[in-house]
Order: structure tokens, then sequence, then C-alpha cells
């Protein structure tokens, strides 16, 4: 009973001015409406930020192999022909860390259709999974290959957006034929439009087939050539019509001549392929997983214990470690730029109780003169600063739940309600209101009464 009549003490004294007690919740407002929508901004982009990394592929392992010397010449990283689709699918099977994997098969060329033409930035031989693995969804148009398609290698393909847009104006693509390295592919569907990476790449100007018939029929190298990835022909090096009758064969058994070689080169099929890409379960498992995966690569392979590793295993860690520190260091920047404002209205509470207490120093003298206890009088004024703290978050709260409404409709930045932040506010308030009042509060009932009776 006494705590409730302290309260109502309280209210009976903060309507007696209601314009100096609104002026007074003014800073509270706007400090907790800014840490509110300043929270929801800062999670509706981490948000953001965690969904373009996971398109990305925040969880993929990119298992490429490893480098060769020719001659004393490092080839680079991916030069060695170590990795086969059956790794792929021991990865697949043999690591319980691993959720999906889908080997890669590059190619670089141009792309006819009738008469128009265009070099996408990727051409990938791959199998279904590999929707799977770069979270891809599903298609816009039509349907993904198949297993079947691959062990066959049909020729089909998949096509981004922005390669349907460049050779099929204005109309489907689907059954229709385009041209790569004079091989016809037939178009089964339309990957659904993902827009750019974080580095600014188009992820849609790209042509999805089966590995097998990116391998064997696109990138196929000839006999005199070693790696197949990076074929280029023997027809630049050779003029058909400067020798159009050869010599005569000076072996027993007649060899090729060197315009038959140019004009029908001999596909040589290696099982290589240039990179297998693995998702992890989680980010919790990407340890285990380039373990499991390491183990069962070196097994296939037969590398002795000590002997270096004939692949290459990366991951994203790093990048998603570096944006995701990036983005907390920004929200918790503005959010200490939003709590000044909170300290900025804690400091006008404690101004405008400072003065209440001096325009009341005779109610409170008379109050202590009838019995009041200077506890109630300590009471009365914490409740005071308490209700006016809490009353000014809860305004905040709407008020920052509408400001970020507003930007998220008018501007399109993303946002997202923050629960931890509704209640963070709540809590500041109510210790705003305790540590800022207690001093007025302090003062008020350290007063003497008769001094504060006598006070004019």
């Amino acid at each position: 009973m006494r705590i409730y009549r302290t309260f109502q003490t309280s209210m009976r004294a903060l309507r007696r001015n209601p314009m100096r007690a609104s002026l007074t919740t003014l800073g509270i407002v706007i400090g907790v409406g800014a840490v509110i929508a300043m929270m929801e901004i800062g999670a509706g982009s981490s948000t953001q930020i965690r969904k373009g990394i996971s398109s990305m592929g925040s969880n993929v392992l990119l298992i490429m192999p490893a480098a060769t010397t020719t001659s004393g010449v490092n080839l680079g990283s991916g030069s060695a022909l170590t990795l086969t689709p059956q790794d792929c699918e021991a990865i697949l099977h043999e690591c319980p860390a691993v959720l999906t994997a889908a080997p890669i098969v590059r190619a670089r060329t141009q792309i006819v259709c009738g008469g128009r033409n265009w070099v996408p930035n990727q051409i990938l031989g791959t199998t279904p999974e590999f929707l799977e693995v770069r979270q891809w969804g599903r298609l816009a148009e039509g349907e993904m290959f198949t297993e079947r398609d691959i062990r066959n290698s049909n020729r089909v393909c998949v096509i981004g957006s922005t390669v349907a847009r460049e050779l099929f104006p204005g109309r489907s693509p689907i059954g229709k034929e385009i041209r790569l390295k004079n091989v016809n592919f037939r178009v089964t569907g339309v990957l659904a439009t993902k827009g750019a990476n974080m580095m600014g790449m188009d992820q849609d100007d790209i042509v999805l087939a089966p590995w097998s018939t990116i391998k064997n029929r696109v990138t196929g190298s000839a006999l005199e050539n070693a790696n197949q990835s990076m074929s280029s022909g023997t027809s630049s090096s050779v003029n058909t019509l400067s020798n159009l009758y050869p010599s005569g064969q000076t072996s027993l058994y007649p060899q090729r001549s060197e315009v038959q070689i140019a004009n029908y080169p001999m596909p040589v099929r290696f099982t290589n392929v240039d990179q297998i890409l693995a998702v992890a379960r989680d980010t919790q498992s990407i340890p285990a997983a380039m373990q499991q995966v390491t183990e069962v690569l070196r097994r296939r392979h037969h590398l002795r214990p000590g002997q270096s590793d004939d692949f290459d295993l990366r991951d994203m860690t790093e990048m998603s470690n570096m944006l995701t520190s990036t983005t907390s260091l920004m929200t918790n920047l503005l959010l200490c730029v939003a709590t000044i404002s909170l300290v900025v209205g804690g400091v006008g509470i404690m101004n405008t109780m400072l003065v209440s207490v001096t325009e009341r120093t005779r109610e409170i003298g008379l109050r202590m003169a009838v019995g009041a206890q200077p506890k109630d009088i300590l009471r009365q004024f914490l409740v005071e600063a308490v209700v006016l703290c809490l009353l000014g978050g809860t305004i905040g709260i709407a008020l920052g739940r509408g400001v970020s409404t507003l930007v998220r409709m008018l501007l399109g930045w993303p946002t997202e309600l923050s629960l931890p932040a509704v209640v963070a506010a709540v809590t500041v308030s109510a210790s705003v209101g305790i540590v800022f009042g207690y001093y007025p509060a302090w003062k008020a009932s350290r007063l003497d009464p008769i001094e504060a009776l006598r006070y004019e």
C-alpha cells in the first residue's frame, strides 16, 4: 500500500506540469528511438550480408588440384591432373560432415545463337548438385539436366538470366539451341535471377551443362596436348592451304599428316575435373569436413605419410569472419552514438528533478513535518524519475519502429525486428531514471523540515 500511495503521489506531481514532464522525456524518447532504429537497421544489414555470403557459399570448400612442375617451371595451382569425378563421389559418401558436393569443369568460349553471340563469365560442366551447393533454389523456367544426361554426355544446358536476355531477347529459350565451339546444346532451363555477388561479378552470366559433355565435347584436347581443360587446338599453327599435297610416307605404316591433325583432331578423354565444390553441413562443421576430405583424398590418391598433398583445400571462413566483424563493428559504433542521446536525456532528467526539488521545498518540508520519513521522500522522487524514463522509453520504442519501417519502405534498406534491442531499451530507460534521479531524490530526502517550511 505504501508503494501504491507513493506512485499515486508521484503521478499527481507529474500531472501538475505536463509540458515540463513532456520536454523532460524528449531526450529519452530520442535516445531510445535512435537505439531501436539503429539496432534494427544494423540487424537487417547483418542478415543481408549473411545472405550474400551464403549465396557465395559461406560453407563451401573449394578443392583444387595442386601445382605441377614441368622442366623446372611451376605451372601454378590447378595445373596437376589429380581430381576425378570419383573423388567427388567418395567425398559425398564417406565424409559425414559434408552435405553435398559437385565437380566442376571450366570452359571459356563464345556462345552463338543465330545472328547473336555472347561470351559468358562462366561456362561450367557440373552435376545437378551444383544448384544446392550454390543455394540457387528453383529454376525460373524449364528444368535442370539429370544424371542420365551426364552418363550419356547429352548436349543439354541450363543458362543464366543474363545469357537468356542477350541471346533470346523477348522470347523463351527453352528448347532452343546454342552453339559452343561448333557443338550444339539444347537449352532445358533458365536459372533464377541471383544478381551480382559481393565482388560485383554477375552471377547470372553463366551456362551450366553436364561435366562429361563439357569435358569430352567442348574442352577435349587433341593428342598433342596434355591438359585437357587448357587446350587450344593446333589449327592456328598449321595453314592447311600451304600443304595441300604432303610428301610421301617414310614409315612402314601411314601416319596422320599435319593437315589431318589440324582439321581432324582426335580428342583425348581424361576423366579429371578442374575443381570440386563441397558444402559443409554448417559453419561449425567446416574444420571436421576439411579433415575428412583430406583423409579421403589422400587415401584415394595413395599418398604416403609425410608426402605432401596433391590437392589444395580452401574455405571462405576468413572472408565470412571479416565481413561479419565489419558489420558488428559498424552496428556497435551506431549503438554507441545512439547511447550518447540516452546519456543526454538522463542529464536532462536530473536537471528537471533538481529544479522540481527546489520548487517543491515547502511541500517536502510540510510532508516531513506531518510524519513522512526521508526514505518516503527518496522513494517518491525516484518513482517520478523512473516513470518519466519508462514513459519516454515506450514512446521511443514506437518512434524507433516507425523510423525503421519508413527506412525500409522509402529507402529500401533491409531492417529486422530486434527484440533484444527493445528489452535493452526498456532496461536502460529504467536504469537512467534510477541513476540520474537518485541524486535529486537524495537531496530532497536530506532537507531539514524546519528550513524547508521557511523556504520561499
